[in-house]
């Protein structure tokens, strides 16, 4: 797997469209006054071909042409199958403002994580912030379940064939898994099939109180996320007047679903050692511990947010293997 560089110095911009700049995170996203929105390719976008001896295929299925909902589903093809094996439906990071599920660091990361995990892996290409607000990212999460509640009856995608879908887990990093704890929360009430678990890696959840973790750890410069950025996130996706103290925001707030809900899922939340969302990530793994919920935490040592997917830490791929024996174990339990 390549290392990504998200230095300020990665890239640079080349358009000045519609007004003058309201809002930008270095290197990654810019907003002009009028509503152009520049993403510089910091990130190449790469085909749903896996290369020859990785023993998984994958193919792209459009579920909304109106909406541009995808995804890549990926199939392990490396062990015969004595049963059906788990289905994880991963959402990419990227502060809900940039990324993709073709980026290559996600392609890579989950075409790993189907081979090493032994699972099916349906990864989601949802809207961006700040053109789609959200719920929009929700919204397109829930969707992809609806379509797999339907895909379960129909079988029309080839790659989908010999997963099961009672073991159905809803994944992602970062904003990710924000997205994947929304939509289990969502899925309380709906009268569709329920995901077993809930994977959360380094999930993007904030606040107007500052936790110590956010207030004193330094950044180095290889980080993908400092205090600025993500609370420029949270401007460019939040309805507009809304506090980080939104439900969407902080799990924890006044208005939030009740974490006692949680508690029909089994929950992994892999927490980065110089993240600055470390604190909040162990508050809300004790949180759901507190309702009663079946929750494990694991804290992985030197290492940043987004590890596993830029590799910008010395230790970054010996971690990353680590998660992905934990992610295994989490799903096969």
């Amino acid at each position: 797997m390549a290392t990504i560089s998200l230095t300020r110095r990665s890239t640079s911009f080349h358009h000045q469209k519609n007004g003058s700049v309201v809002e930008q995170i270095g290197g990654l996203i810019r907003v002009h006054k009028g509503g152009y929105v520049e993403r510089p390719p910091v990130v190449a976008h790469v085909s749903c071909m896996v290369p020859f001896g990785h023993e998984v295929v994958a193919t792209d299925v459009t579920i909304d042409k109106y909406t541009n909902l995808w995804v890549r589903v990926y199939a392990p093809t490396n062990r015969p199958f004595t049963s059906k094996r788990p289905l994880v439906v991963y959402f990419h990071g990227g502060g809900f403002c940039v990324g993709s599920a073709s980026w290559a660091c996600y392609h890579d990361f989950l075409v790993n994580l189907a081979r090493e995990a032994c699972c099916f892996v349906v990864s989601v290409n949802y809207r961006l912030a700040p053109e789609s607000r959200l719920p929009a990212a929700y919204d397109d999460g829930f969707n992809v379940i609806m379509w797999l509640n339907q895909e379960a009856l129909k079988g029309t995608v080839r790659e989908l064939k010999g997963c099961d879908y009672s073991s159905l887990y809803l994944a992602g990093d970062s904003a990710g898994a924000n997205i994947a704890y929304h939509v289990a929360s969502r899925l309380v009430s709906r009268p569709v099939f329920s995901p077993k678990g809930i994977i959360l890696i380094q999930p993007f959840f904030g606040g107007e109180s500052r936790t110590m973790s956010e207030e004193h750890s330094i950044q180095p410069v290889s980080s993908a996320l400092t205090l600025v950025a993500s609370d420029t996130y949270w401007r460019l996706v939040l309805p507009v007047g809304f506090t980080r103290d939104h439900p969407w925001c902080n799990p924890l707030a006044k208005g939030a679903p009740r974490l006692s809900d949680m508690r029909l899922f089994k929950t992994l939340v892999c927490v980065a050692e110089l993240d600055i969302l470390k604190d909040r990530n162990l508050d809300f793994s004790a949180a759901l511990a507190s309702m009663g919920a079946p929750v494990q935490s694991v804290i992985y040592k030197d290492v940043g947010h987004a590890f596993q997917v830029l590799h910008n830490y010395p230790h970054s791929r010996t971690r990353t293997q680590e998660m992905m024996a934990h992610v295994r174990a989490f799903i096969n339990q």
